[in-house]
């Protein structure tokens, strides 16, 4: 099956005003969209919960019963369909993430793999936002490895940086992931202004540091111009994300009507390179995910 690709749909992000952009924040809205992407070839929902509370659907939540009640939904309108739980937190406290992986018992969840400026600037020269760590040393990756294990969920290593993609080797010399967790992933997220660009030539060098046996996929972010990286993630055999999380634009340009938009244009790319579309059985098989045994 090493032509198949595993398309990824991150729903509606972390950071996205509602009151500005049409994303999803409720259980049936995030069931919707996940249903549409998923009809276009998605296997794996990426999914950030967000508060329910009138108005606050900007803001982040980890509450659990929401965490439960939207990944029902989810389930429920895509038969089959593979959770990955996002988990970033600043800060030393991953109760509130850890307490989600809990309740829902994802079969992926997001794993930061390191730290980074988390920094963009204005044209003016001012900050976007307060130049801000997002911090994740070593021992807080093995806290949230461990939650995983316990779980039986399957680390997605997300790799900002270089450095960090050598350093998810390095975890794995270390012991820190076991066998039963899966086969080693790495998440190469390219388009955060301080992190690493959206740059095909520097994704094609980006492999070679990576763990023996793992899989990768490419989480890109930006505008129309990040459509020429995903078809070459595809032509090296990559696994593909893309949505509302990431992009609200189509490679012509044009605003995406919603997830399954993005996830045509995503499965389309995998069609160019003469790759098929996994199916989430197949993906549970690529990844080996606990699940699939």
């Amino acid at each position: 099956m090493t032509d198949k690709a595993i398309l990824t749909c991150a729903l509606t992000g972390v950071l996205t005003d509602p009151k500005q952009h049409p994303v999803p924040v409720t259980p049936a809205q995030m069931a919707a969209e996940a249903r549409d992407a998923f009809n276009a070839g998605a296997s794996v929902m990426h999914v950030h919960i967000r508060s329910q509370e009138p108005g606050q659907g900007h803001l982040p939540s980890w509450d659990p019963d929401v965490a439960e009640a939207v990944t029902q939904a989810i389930r429920a309108a895509c038969p089959g369909v593979i959770i990955n739980l996002t988990t970033g937190v600043i800060g030393k406290d991953i109760s509130g993430p850890a307490a989600c992986i809990r309740r829902v018992k994802p079969e992926i969840a997001a794993c930061n793999a390191g730290s980074l400026n988390y920094l963009k600037i204005k044209d003016n020269g001012q900050w976007a936002w307060p130049p801000m760590v997002f911090d994740n040393p070593v021992a807080k990756v093995q806290q949230f490895l461990d939650v995983m294990a316990e779980c039986g969920t399957h680390p997605e290593f997300e790799c900002f940086d270089v450095g960090i993609v050598r350093s998810v080797a390095m975890y794995l010399k270390a012991g820190m992931l076991t066998p039963e967790m899966g086969r080693p992933e790495c998440n190469f997220v390219m388009g955060v202004a301080s992190g690493m660009p959206c740059d095909a030539d520097l994704l094609a060098l980006l492999p070679r540091w990576l763990a023996p046996g793992a899989v990768w996929q490419t989480t890109l972010i930006g505008r129309a111009e990040i459509w020429p990286v995903h078809q070459r993630t595809a032509e090296l055999g990559g696994m593909l994300r893309t949505g509302l999380e990431d992009t609200f634009y189509l490679p012509d340009g044009s605003r995406a009507s919603g997830n399954g938009a993005l996830i045509e244009q995503l499965a389309a790319c995998a069609q160019r390179a003469g790759r098929s579309i996994a199916t989430p059985d197949e993906a549970r098989t690529l990844l080996e995910l606990r699940h699939a045994a």
